[in-house]
């Protein structure tokens, strides 16, 4: 299990429905302090609105790993890279973008459209962390027609622009990045490898599936 080590921060950068709640799960159950993420999420305003990092890189010295918003946001890792040197960051994906925005679509739909894909007013009127947060969010990372927020063809060339930017920026860094896609079998062996632990574990817990 894991002993402390010198790893200062685990960033886990993947897009949301990429099995990132399984792995908060994974590393809480291997002792390492995650991020409070309805807090993290709350940091949102800096992101949007002023694209301000600081209060994003000050957050972080809150725990050990830290995952989804506002984390895995596009540029945001590039920050948290310059801020804490040494750091681990996990990219997880799933099989394919189709199947990735399929997963998007029924969350969504199950939390807040009702069983339907949401619409504007839909988001707008969720009050989820604050009214129009998730209006808010759509907009800022994906930038959707107001009438089609959720347009496919524009979320899924964002989550592939997403994963090829991440891929690139470390491409010359093999030991800091680790590119998993949860749902392979030999997943967890890849993610423990990566951090250098050892395990009483033999898989992810599979968790808030979609």
């Amino acid at each position: 299990m894991w002993d402390g080590g010198k790893v200062t921060k685990i960033f886990c950068i993947g897009r949301n429905k990429t099995g990132t709640t399984s792995l908060q799960k994974a590393f809480g159950d291997l002792g390492y302090t995650v991020g409070n993420q309805l807090g993290a999420e709350l940091l949102m305003n800096d992101y949007m609105f002023r694209k301000n990092f600081d209060k994003i890189i000050n957050f972080c010295k809150t725990a050990n790993v830290f995952q989804d918003v506002p984390f895995s946001l596009p540029e945001t890792y590039k920050y948290l890279d310059k801020a804490y040197p040494d750091s681990k960051f996990i990219l997880s994906i799933r099989d394919n973008s189709e199947q990735w925005y399929n997963s998007m679509i029924r969350f969504h739909a199950k939390f807040f459209g009702k069983g339907k894909t949401p619409t504007k007013d839909d988001l707008m009127n969720s009050t989820y962390l604050y009214k129009g947060y998730l209006w808010n969010y759509i907009q800022a990372v994906y930038g959707t027609p107001e009438n089609d927020p959720f347009n496919k063809e524009i979320l899924i060339k964002n989550y592939e622009k997403h994963n090829q930017e991440i891929i690139n920026y470390f491409k010359n860094r093999p030991n800091d990045l680790l590119v998993i896609n949860l749902s392979q079998p030999n997943s967890y062996k890849k993610f423990c490898e990566f951090l250098n632990i050892k395990s009483p574990y033999s898989k992810f817990p599979w968790e808030n599936k979609t």
